[in-house]
């Protein structure tokens, strides 16, 4: 406790952050802003506020989208710093029962357990198969453990690959990497996974893929369970170990922020994928087709504030003949996912995408791009319920497509 009172005391209240924090811009609540929430939070860890609802509630309003770390002149932790809240008032605070086990069925049960997620998925795919997915709204359980939302935004699910521990490339050997897969990804975004490792074989690396990984513990993290992060730390770091690898590969922009973190001789080799192949080699024996089309990309947060790396997929979507890149309006704000954050604030979550919706159909683009699982899927769910027909897709999924990448030949 005595490193969060450090931490927040180097806040000087500049409120350089108020104009960049998304649920501050929607309140215009000063307890609703960076500075606001850390003022908060220090009366508590000295003892002179209590954790009641009202406090509870401005931190829970918080998405997490570091967006005041990134301007921050005092470098201010903010991330961590509202983790670590989170975890002290965690291990007392009251929740209703369905709010438990919703969290412990869905988090700890089924999200962070590979064997349960991939029974899940392929009844979800007979799900969506009986075209029940249009009928979720009319469904008493869905909605009693507000997963409404998830329902509606789930793309197509597609049959689940047995993933190789290695996978060889084409010609001469460049180099040997590890792919991350993550928990959500590795069912939901299958499509992007295995065009990665299309597109890393083709310009000459050995993927390797090890069966031991698991998540990345960003669900915990920012739940304030630590420990249960931690073990999940151990089990990546044990996992990728023993590989003379140049980078781990991370497809999802959340995972990769989270890996980051991991001790310094795992986390030096943590690379994006649109970062790895922004500088690799290979490329000048590649043939991409030409897409006369324009692409909007969004910028996650995860992207823009903690890995820095925002620029990457631009310079990979202009390797594509004839296409129309540009910024996504409004990159510098949250689409409001957020991991579980649309679950447990949904009004909040709705507002801001409802500004992204509005900013993809004004874009007139065909494409919209995102390197984050949660953010494409909330979007892609928002632009469904909206009648808004942009295909949404991973940076590294469209440019596979032109290099002669095929989703059901690539497993």
């Amino acid at each position: 406790m005595s490193e969060l009172i450090a931490e927040s005391g180097r806040c000087v209240a500049c409120g350089l952050c108020l104009p960049h924090c998304p649920t501050y811009r929607k309140t215009l609540s000063e307890a609703d802003s960076p500075r606001g929430r850390i003022m908060l939070m220090q009366g508590v860890l000295e003892g002179r506020l209590a954790v009641n609802e009202r406090f509870l509630a401005h931190i829970d309003l918080c998405l997490g989208c570091r967006a005041c770390e990134a301007v921050c002149p005092n470098n201010v932790p903010y991330g961590r710093l509202v983790a670590g809240m989170r975890g002290v008032i965690g291990r007392t605070r009251r929740r209703s029962l369905w709010r438990r086990l919703l969290r412990s069925v869905l988090v700890d049960g089924v999200v962070t357990k590979p064997a349960m997620l991939r029974l899940v998925s392929g009844i979800v795919r007979i799900w969506q198969a009986l075209g029940l997915q249009a009928l979720a709204g009319k469904f008493s359980g869905l909605r009693r453990f507000g997963l409404t939302r998830i329902a509606v935004q789930l793309s197509p699910m597609k049959a689940q690959p047995r993933w190789k521990a290695v996978y060889l490339p084409v010609g001469e050997v460049r180099g040997e990497v590890g792919l991350f897969l993550g928990c959500v990804a590795r069912v939901s975004d299958v499509e992007t996974l295995s065009a990665s490792i299309f597109v890393l074989n083709k310009l000459g690396y050995r993927v390797y893929v090890p069966s031991d990984q698991s998540c990345c513990g960003a669900m915990h993290e920012n739940l304030g369970e630590a420990e249960k992060a931690c073990n999940f730390e151990r089990k990546n770091i044990d996992a990728f170990a023993g590989l003379n690898l140049d980078a781990i590969i991370s497809t999802a922009s959340g995972c990769g922020a989270t890996l980051k973190v991991y001790p310094p001789a795992f986390a030096g080799k943590v690379m994006d994928i649109s970062e790895f192949l922004a500088g690799a080699q290979g490329w000048e024996g590649a043939a991409i087709a030409p897409l006369a089309a324009k692409v909007a990309v969004h910028e996650p947060c995860s992207m823009r504030n903690v890995l820095r790396c925002a620029n990457r997929p631009y310079d990979l979507l202009r390797r594509i003949p004839s296409v129309l890149v540009e910024p996504l309006a409004g990159n510098d704000q949250c689409c409001g996912a957020a991991g579980t954050y649309f679950l447990s604030q949904p009004k909040m979550a709705e507002s801001l995408l409802a500004d992204k919706t509005a900013a993809a159909k004004a874009s007139g683009a065909r494409f919209l791009v995102s390197s984050n699982i949660g953010c494409a899927m909330h979007m892609a769910g928002g632009l469904r319920e909206a009648g808004v027909e942009i295909k949404v897709v991973h940076p590294v999924a469209l440019l596979a497509r032109q290099m002669g990448f095929e989703d059901s030949k690539a497993r």
